[in-house]
């Protein structure tokens, strides 16, 4: 897991690994069949101890200009803490076959999170892929960094700017 968040995933090979733990190669294909046993594995150790927040909390806020705030507050705080991770561990994932099933949670973690903000809008149509389009760039750890580690934004700047997008794109339309 730490070659993972320092290195990188493509950097993370079984040798590599290996050599970390002063061990052999075939030493590792002990305890993991394949790179992606041995990835899912260090996933789920890494979400253990970095929970990221719950969507499902999110959708029990009423208002749906409150609760993409409250959504991206929250979100933004753990981009923050564990901002050196993914910095490591996301550009060039794609490219790692053995990283799929993680991209695959982590993307559906991603997809929950954008959802949850346009929860009760009443959108349809073109407006909620509009909507759901903004959220979904509004929720993204690249969108934090852009905004808050490279652009030199407060946090509460960035999430009252990627909140006021994602209202604008849902058309103010709420359902009640």
């Amino acid at each position: 897991m730490e070659l993972h968040t320092t290195v990188g995933p493509a950097g993370a090979t079984i040798s590599a690994i290996a050599e970390r733990a002063g061990v052999q190669r075939h030493t590792v294909y002990a305890h993991f069949r394949d790179d992606a046993e041995l990835f899912a594995a260090c996933s789920r150790l890494w979400s253990e101890r970095n929970p990221p927040p719950d969507p499902a909390g999110w959708v029990r806020v009423a208002d749906p200009h409150e609760r993409t705030r409250i959504a991206l507050a929250e979100l933004y705080a753990y981009w923050a803490s564990t901002a050196d991770d993914l910095a490591a561990l996301l550009p060039g994932a794609e490219r790692v076959p053995a990283m799929a099933g993680p991209l695959r949670e982590w993307q559906g973690f991603i997809d929950s999170a954008a959802a949850a903000l346009l929860r009760g809008r009443g959108l349809r149509g073109a407006r909620r892929r509009r909507a759901l389009a903004a959220a979904g760039l509004a929720v993204q750890h690249e969108t934090w960094r852009a905004l808050v580690q490279r652009g030199g934004m407060l946090p509460e700047e960035a999430v009252a700017l990627m909140a006021d997008l994602v209202d604008e794109a849902a058309g103010g339309a709420v359902r009640e």
